[in-house]
């Protein structure tokens, strides 16, 4: 199969040779524009790896001005945390007069195929030139996804679990878990359940071993209830009907949503927070404050990591200096779903 000669950048039309199909079809896998069949776009991703091909790689090099453009990739269910981060991109990028490119990859949790799609969708950032990228996934695994990375692109990472304290942000789901389990058996309670979020999710292991170890620095042991597989009301009541009452005086929910689900089937049982039982969530979603009883629970202001996400990248794109990392901490918000252990 004909390639570029040696030394020779590689080319769109080298990229076609080599997946079998035309420039015009490598050009929609970038673009998007127009269908393109998921064999032949494996085939064109597996022919860009082999070559090393970058889209406009050699028009940035003449480039003598920016876009003011950010691409942002978001992997995973669109949820509140989600849904917040990207608010705040979009609020800083306007102060700054940017614009978001977003490609959002709404994946099953257990969707074999994302590095492929999140690759094409980065390869489509460096096609229209973005000045810098925003990554923000719960997956595991991004580390692996942006080991090439071309460095003259900033890039942030927005993820619980940065392998470098250099260019990524997160919130500190780990110290959420630890303070809403050190709240609750402040109240005297010491058989506290934990309702834990997919396990495919990095927030949710990082809530869970924050309530461990909280747990194991009083002494007590652990429950966790482990059967949801996202972060919705639904697994939370779910968990609910599943959970063995009598054998907890207070739940620790890994989310808003889940809390919501799980004191909805507790109260179909006949038991209700704080009465019989009390629960935090986190979150504080705005919906948190109008449950019955309004939640106690861990706040985790989404919007400001998004503001302080695009803030890092806006100055690592005017001075190439690289950026920090950035934590979200929680914050106790007391509600009415928590009370101390009778006699305590």
């Amino acid at each position: 199969m004909t390639r570029s000669k040696a030394g020779a950048r590689p080319s769109m039309a080298d990229v076609g040779r080599l997946a079998n199909v035309s420039t015009q079809t490598v050009s929609r896998y970038f673009t998007g524009v127009g269908y393109v069949r998921a064999e032949t776009r494996e085939r064109i991703t597996a022919a860009i790896e082999e070559l090393g091909y970058v889209p406009n790689q050699s028009a940035r090099a003449l480039r003598t001005s920016r876009t003011n453009s950010v691409g942002v990739l978001t992997m995973g269910a669109f949820v509140y945390g989600s849904a917040g981060v990207l608010t705040g991109l979009g609020f800083a990028a306007r102060e700054a007069d940017f614009t978001l490119t977003i490609a959002a990859l709404n994946l099953d949790f257990e969707a074999k195929n994302w590095e492929a799609e999140a690759r094409r969708a980065l390869a489509h950032f460096k096609s229209i030139q973005v000045d810098g990228v925003v990554v923000s996934t719960p997956l595991p695994g991004v580390d692996k996804l942006l080991a090439g990375w071309d460095q003259s692109t900033p890039l942030i990472t927005v993820s619980e679990l940065p392998s470098s304290d250099e260019g990524s942000a997160g919130t500190h789901s780990h110290a959420a878990g630890w303070e809403a389990t050190r709240h609750l058996i402040g109240l005297g309670h010491r058989d506290i359940l934990h309702v834990a979020g997919p396990s495919t999710r990095n927030e949710a292991r990082e809530r869970e071993r924050g309530y461990r170890d909280a747990m194991q620095s009083a002494g007590l042991n652990p429950q966790v209830l482990d059967v949801a597989k996202d972060w919705s009301s639904d697994a939370g009541y779910q968990a609910g009907e599943a959970a063995e009452s009598g054998t907890f005086t207070a739940v620790f929910a890994a989310n808003d949503e889940i809390a919501l689900g799980f004191m909805s089937a507790m109260e179909k049982r006949g038991l209700r927070a704080p009465r019989d039982f009390s629960i935090v969530g986190v979150d504080d979603m705005p919906a948190a404050a109008y449950f019955s009883p309004p939640l106690t629970t861990m706040k985790l202001d989404f919007q400001a990591l998004g503001i302080a996400t695009f803030k890092m990248l806006h100055h690592q794109i005017l001075t190439g200096e690289p950026a920090r990392h950035y934590v979200v901490e929680p914050e106790l918000v007391i509600r009415d779903s928590t009370s101390r252990v009778a006699g305590k």
